[in-house]
């Protein structure tokens, strides 16, 4: 996944030299002199993590303009995926506020194709029963749907553009990487 290093000096040197001669905590440490030690961890991601990270690219793809796939299945995608603290926010008062806001302002005003699947999302948030959405958020049929669905939006994005060059072109290249991004997270959360 990637490492974090970091150079220690004066006391946190001797501290984490003391760690070190002590257990295996700290297993890729150099001496730089006689002044510092540099430490090497590796970077882990856990599931909250990776879910977070496919939430923001599924919200990123909810309002990016100009994309070729269909933008209704990010909203069953982003409440399977979204991680217990922002479902439970949203179940919140102020999920409720805000479907409520939203709804007021759709029929009075015109909102924009954009705004309206973030509106779908936490309407569907908030009014699904609660035992309904926890439980079946934390099943593994779920990672399976997330990853089932990630998986055709990808190829509905690839096979829509035609191109693999012009994926990356740069009208669409958020939506390329957002869509990357989800797939793999979600596919990782499978396994």
């Amino acid at each position: 996944m990637g490492a974090n290093c970091s150079v220690l000096r004066g006391d946190e040197r001797c501290a984490m030299a003391s760690l070190r001669s002590s257990s295996a905590i700290m297993p890729w440490c150099w001496r730089l002199g006689d002044n510092a030690i540099a430490c090497c961890t590796s970077a882990h991601l856990s599931a909250k993590t990776m879910q977070l990270i496919s939430v923001t690219a599924a919200t990123t793809l909810m309002l990016a303009t100009r994309t070729t796939i269909r933008k209704p299945l990010l909203v069953p995608l982003f409440a399977l995926q979204a991680p217990s603290s922002v479902v439970l926010w949203l179940r919140n008062d102020y999920g409720r506020w805000t479907a409520f806001l939203g709804l007021l302002l759709r029929l009075l005003y015109f909102i924009p194709g954009e705004l309206e699947l973030p509106l779908s999302t936490v309407l569907l948030v908030t009014s699904a029963p609660y035992q309904f959405i926890m439980n079946l958020r934390k099943s593994q049929g779920a990672a399976i749907l997330s990853a089932a669905i990630a998986g055709y939006l990808m190829f509905q994005h690839f096979t829509r553009v035609r191109c693999f060059r012009k994926a990356f072109d740069r009208e669409s290249i958020i939506a390329t990487s957002s869509i990357i991004c989800m797939t793999v997270t979600s596919l990782m959360l499978v396994f």
